[in-house]
């Protein structure tokens, strides 16, 4: 049963569809996690990747993927990390842990160590312990052969020089990883595509009062873009509001091709096999 709720809208029509970010383990959509598949077939996303904030995320992301994947056919994968939220928790140990975890990425289906990266409009955690933590991290990716899933929040420049000097080091791979829900500007974008990035899409593309999103899309070729719910968060119109969940990806998929002129099956297919590509997912 997939338990669909009154008043709101879920997409029909399209297959192949890839949520490449889904936090499936948090408790506002967690109890429910059969209906949240169902939902997600039903409305055709067949491929979801969930990330992880911190070391008990992190576990719960496996332990997701352990339970879940494979139901119906649904491929699901995560990733492993410490968000800058959570950076100040970060310490040798978790360190330890995450190398752990990585050492058995294949049996897990890790696919890439985030959300990582800098967030200062929160400021949960010191910038200064942010922005090193975020650095041990992306050497731990490269170190490892592995992307990340970059969280930046009004801290676009600080990231993205962070980035140039690892680059300039010899520390940042070919395909580094993915800008998730971006909300930077249409420049930082193309630099951060140029460092090789995928950049991820998600409800705030769909928003009426939302200006700058689609104007950073425009600059992003199709090749190297990714949609995402970034569940239970920022649902898409027309659920602004609600909880979100993968079923409403197709939203998403929907409004960037209205804004590239094609269909909304083409970006699906193309999204989905950039994230398959960006994630190694044979």
């Amino acid at each position: 049963m997939s338990h669909k709720h009154r008043d709101t809208e879920y997409p029909k029509g399209l297959t192949e569809v890839f949520d490449t970010h889904a936090h499936l383990y948090d408790a506002r959509i967690f109890d429910d996690a059969e209906g949240v598949l169902e939902r997600a077939l039903e409305c055709g996303v067949d491929t979801i990747l969930i990330p992880a904030d911190n070391e008990a995320t992190s576990r719960l992301a496996v332990e997701y993927v352990q339970k879940w994947d494979g139901y119906k056919g649904i491929d699901i994968h995560c990733s492993v990390g410490v968000h800058p939220h959570e950076a100040s928790s970060y310490t040798e140990d978790t360190e330890a842990f995450l190398r752990d975890m990585l050492s058995k990425r294949d049996r897990y289906k890790i696919k890439a160590i985030g959300e990582i990266g800098l967030d200062y409009y929160y400021d949960l955690s010191p910038r200064e312990v942010q922005r090193e933590v975020f650095k041990k991290q992306l050497k731990l990716a490269y170190e490892l052969d592995i992307p990340f899933i970059l969280h930046e929040r009004d801290a676009a420049q600080d990231c993205l020089d962070i980035l140039l000097e690892a680059k300039k080091e010899g520390i940042l791979l070919e395909t580094p990883g993915v800008c998730h829900c971006c909300t930077c500007s249409a420049e930082i974008a193309k630099q951060l595509i140029k460092l090789g990035f995928y950049i991820g899409f998600d409800g705030p593309l769909t928003f009426k009062n939302n200006k700058k999103t689609p104007r950073t899309l425009e600059v992003c070729p199709l090749e190297r873009i990714v949609v995402e719910t970034d569940s239970p968060y920022l649902a898409p119109e027309p659920n602004r509001g609600k909880n979100n969940e993968p079923a409403f990806v197709p939203f998403v998929v929907e409004k960037v091709a209205q804004l590239k002129g094609m269909t909304s099956q083409e970006v699906a297919r193309i999204t989905k096999d950039n994230g398959k590509q960006l994630f190694r997912i044979i």
